[in-house]
């Protein structure tokens, strides 16, 4: 199942557009329509073809970001969202690629700080008159 398959409703029904989604979350229309077509975001349509979203949406957008603010890419999220959504869909699956990312980032970590060092290491000797 795919995350646009996971259809998210708000209590009473209402929905809201494209614009008020942006502003209640600071993204972009274009980022939003990009969320859309990676299958991060589901976005019903009227029958005009207007784009709708119900509250659920707002927390959405603002777990995408976090993960995007966090290093994954949009093909590493998608196969993670609908898991981090609804607890349904959680697996083993999701919390190890989520700690393989970690342990990438921790490797990036250790090879700055030894950048670092040799930086230090550098000044330090050919800062000295």
């Amino acid at each position: 199942m795919t995350t646009t398959d996971i259809a998210v409703r708000t209590t009473d029904g209402s929905t809201f557009s494209i614009g008020e989604l942006s502003s209640r979350t600071g993204v972009s229309h274009r980022s939003l329509r990009y969320y859309e077509e990676q299958g991060l975001l589901l976005a019903e349509r009227t029958p005009a073809g207007h784009r709708r979203y119900d509250e659920e949406a707002v927390q959405r957008v603002a777990l995408v970001q976090r993960l995007f603010a966090a290093g994954l890419t949009s093909a590493e999220v998608q196969p993670v969202l609908p898991g981090l959504v609804e607890e349904g869909y959680r697996t083993e699956d999701l919390v190890e690629v989520l700690r393989e990312h970690r342990a990438r980032l921790q490797q990036e970590i250790a090879w700055q700080l030894d950048t670092i060092d040799i930086l230090d290491e550098v000044i330090e000797y050919h800062g000295q008159p």
